[in-house]
């Protein structure tokens, strides 16, 4: 197939652009290489796909509405997966506009390019920050998410509600794929695992918030590749038996799907420390820190409907992953 890639520079596009290399396909990725975070690292992730030659990089901006639309008529892709956005969840505390830009905008770019097309399937990146203020656990699709506590979360939603609106009127297929916890080798520099590595290496406290009183559904990143590939490979039907009165969110009478990817099982905060210190062979300074504004206190994935649809669960358990990306990051860093 010929496959469009978005965000193929970041942590989780360049892990699903390495998976559906050699199997065939003509892959290209995009991503516009902001300063997010350090753009280097960006460029050892392209660097590293390289050696993919079934793999083509082009520097677009998805925001960039021309652009997009020239790209999906000249391409005519079979599928795409969406995985590029504005992420950080404290961050859109600080600066909220750049959401709209990419998360907002941006997916309606890809959503109109898949219109215009006649994409075959479109499986997009949503995130487990969109369960919000929901105390049920394990998080399930079929829960009502509508009490996001952070712009971010806001967004992803509202990408949700879009990919459905077009599902709806232009019989799209979509699938939203609602991420927990990432990390692994290549991860992005504000996330858990890359800080705690950092600070525990240097000798630094760590930031550690709601004193530690936290837990996440962890998940590493072949896990979440592997999820996105098969994923991939099975296209939402329509169900004309679907009524509003009776559904639940996560079905619907338009080819609409969404899923859970996580572990299925949360791991604390504190654990998953002594996992890292276990990994670098030194102990952790803990500078315990009150709840973040736009944090929630726990994540936990129901992953049964992704098992149903796939076949498929995450296999990778904290302690492995934690050793395998300090590993990585001692090599990548020299440390």
């Amino acid at each position: 197939m010929k496959l469009l890639i978005t965000g193929v520079a970041g942590f989780i596009g360049h892990a699903v652009a390495k998976r559906l290399s050699g199997q065939g396909h003509e892959i290209l990725g995009i991503d516009n290489l902001n300063e997010y975070y350090d753009v280097s690292l960006k460029q050892a992730r392209l660097d590293d796909l390289a050696a993919c030659e079934d793999v083509r990089f082009l520097k677009l901006d998805l925001a960039d509405r021309e652009g997009m639309a020239a790209l999906f008529a000249e391409q005519r892709f079979d599928r795409v997966i969406h995985l590029a956005a504005q992420a950080g969840v404290r961050y859109s505390l600080e600066n909220p506009h750049v959401y709209a830009d990419s998360n907002l905008l941006g997916h309606l770019n890809v959503l109109e390019g898949c219109r215009q097309q006649g994409v075959e399937h479109l499986v997009y990146a949503s995130s487990s920050s969109v369960y919000g203020m929901n105390d049920k656990t394990p998080f399930a699709t079929s829960d009502s998410v509508d009490h996001p506590v952070s712009l971010y979360a806001a967004t992803k939603k509202a990408n949700e509600l879009m990919a459905h609106t077009y599902s709806h009127l232009y019989g799209i297929p979509a699938t939203g794929l609602r991420f927990f916890t990432v990390y692994g080798p290549w991860g992005r520099p504000d996330m858990a695992m890359f800080k705690f590595t950092r600070a525990i290496l240097a000798g630094e406290p760590l930031q550690v918030f709601n004193h530690g009183e936290m837990s996440r559904d962890f998940t590493y990143i072949d896990d979440i590749a592997e999820g996105v590939v098969r994923t991939l490979a099975v296209i939402p039907a329509a169900d004309p038996e679907w009524r509003a009165s009776h559904g639940g969110p996560d079905s619907s009478s338009a080819p609409y799907a969404l899923y859970n990817i996580g572990h299925g099982s949360p791991v604390g905060l504190m654990d998953f420390i002594r996992a890292v210190e276990a990994a670098t062979g030194k102990e952790a300074i803990c500078d315990y820190q009150p709840m973040q504004p736009g944090d929630v206190p726990r994540t936990w994935a129901d992953t049964e409907a992704l098992f149903a649809a796939t076949g498929y669960r995450p296999r990778v358990k904290v302690e492995e992953g934690a050793r395998r990306f300090v590993e990585w990051y001692r090599g990548y860093y020299g440390v």
